[in-house]
């Protein structure tokens, strides 16, 4: 892993062509993944407390509990880029925590093999303040139920929409603006969630891409990169 590459890696390919209208829908196709991510987030939290036990007393996050959780923020992510958190897919997503190689989001955690017994008490509430100021912004909240609801993400996103309405095509600067803050977002998410020490840069990496691959080549890679 290169210095400048985060242990949590956000890449995707902007689809072509697009709906013009299907994204004023989807906020309603999307219920059924709403109703099971409830669930999961609330999974997600009793099992990250777990997890900063666990790692409290053994320096380690259990494997189990980290794949599941990665596959929350995975599942979380494949919705969002369908729906409110970026309109960038007609493609429905999958129902499942595991990478789907032919969705065009994708999200990954390097599995750390030692974690800071300290840090697990401070990094998520203390640490990660300065962080929470600028997701609130870019979310409008900090919680689950702001990720899918609201912020600047989600003012550009239907401004995209408006602009794909009546173009047919989706703005790339748009695009690449509203991949770098859901990249953002999600690297505070896995700090927040235990599952790094590495602390998240105060960077805007925008784009589809943090890796050097080609668009066609994300689902061969996901989940299976080396640090």
């Amino acid at each position: 892993m290169s210095a400048a590459m985060y242990p949590a890696r956000v890449n995707a390919r902007l689809d072509q062509p697009l709906s013009r209208w299907l994204w004023l829908v989807k906020w309603i196709l999307v219920l059924p993944h709403y109703v099971v991510l409830m669930f999961l987030w609330l999974a997600f939290i009793v099992l990250s407390v777990v997890a900063g036990a666990a790692i409290l007393v053994t320096g380690r996050y259990p494997r189990g509990i980290f794949d599941f959780n990665v596959g929350v923020l995975r599942w979380t992510w494949r919705v969002q880029y369908y729906a409110i958190g970026a309109f960038a897919t007609d493609q429905y997503p999958p129902f499942t925590l595991e990478d789907d190689p032919g969705y065009p989001a994708h999200f990954d955690v390097q599995y750390p093999e030692r974690l800071s017994r300290g840090l697990v008490l401070v990094k998520w509430w203390l640490l990660a303040i300065p962080h929470y100021l600028v997701v609130a912004l870019f979310i409008g909240g900090t919680g689950w139920a702001a990720y899918h609801f609201g912020g600047l993400v989600s003012v550009l996103a239907v401004i995209a929409g408006v602009i794909l309405l009546f173009t047919g095509s989706y703005p790339g600067s748009v695009y690449d603006f509203v991949l770098g803050m859901n990249r953002w977002v999600l690297r505070v998410a896995a700090y927040a969630g235990l599952m790094t020490d590495k602390y998240p840069p105060f960077r805007l990496d925008m784009g589809g891409t943090e890796d050097g691959l080609e668009p066609q080549e994300f689902g061969r890679s996901a989940g299976t990169w080396e640090g």
